[in-house]
């Protein structure tokens, strides 16, 4: 293959990578809404959908095999190709963590008045966001600086997840401390089964918040090893 047509390849397939982060970007922001909001048909697209974002990574892979098996790329050229599967490979977590988020939304919206979920998702989907950019203008710098604001996103999560579980305690010591007759026992067991749903929705929300988090952190992480053959942030 013509060297024109070999760094061709490898320019588009960095551009590529780049939109398959645009979409996943989307999805992700429309899974936040869904949850935030209680919108059960934006999150059955987001679920339905899924399939594009899939789609898209099975052509990147093969496209990352096809350059390897027949252009043997070494150095910087070869760094580039396999950092960029790796990013895919995270971008396409991302978007299967978007289908379950989507799905946390609880009857009357939200996912817990104890979880800032939305402010949470969003801080999440902006470092997916900065590590993409990082990764289109290789820029090491900011692929440290997403590392270092993950160890801030990691306890924000253990708090919110604090917060719900010290709420439900609180809430059904209340209930153990009043003295409801047997007409309001049934009413409080139904209360408390609504209340361990609405938990265990907000405790998984908030489990695949800082996993979508910890994906930037790899999608920044291959690509300081792409720019600076810098290892640092691999783990």
């Amino acid at each position: 293959m013509p060297r024109e047509n070999y760094q061709k390849r490898l320019d588009e397939l960095r551009a590529d990578v780049v939109a398959m982060g645009e979409l996943v970007g989307e999805r992700y922001a429309s899974a936040i809404e869904a949850a935030a909001t209680g919108d059960d048909a934006l999150a059955e697209e987001v679920i339905e959908g899924d399939y594009e974002v899939n789609e898209t990574y099975l052509a990147l892979e093969d496209e990352c095999t096809e350059l390897l098996a027949l252009q043997q790329p070494v150095a910087g050229d070869l760094r580039l190709v396999t950092s960029s599967f790796k990013v895919i490979t995270d971008l396409e977590r991302v978007a299967d963590l978007a289908t379950n988020l989507a799905g946390y939304g609880g009857p009357d919206g939200g996912v817990h008045p104890a979880v800032e979920f939305r402010e949470l998702g969003e801080d999440a989907g902006e470092m997916v966001a900065d590590a993409v950019a990082a990764y289109e203008a290789g820029d090491a710098e900011a692929c440290r600086e997403i590392a270092a604001r993950d160890d801030d996103f990691d306890e924000r999560c253990r708090r919110a997840s604090e917060a719900v579980v010290r709420e439900l305690l609180e809430a059904d010591r209340a209930r153990n401390e009043g003295a409801p007759d047997e007409t309001g026992a049934d009413a409080d067991a139904e209360a408390l089964e609504a209340s361990l749903d609405e938990v265990s929705r907000a405790l998984l929300a908030v489990r695949d918040l800082e996993r979508v988090a910890d994906h930037a952190v790899n999608v920044a992480a291959r690509t300081l090893y792409m720019v600076e053959n810098d290892d640092e942030l691999i783990y």
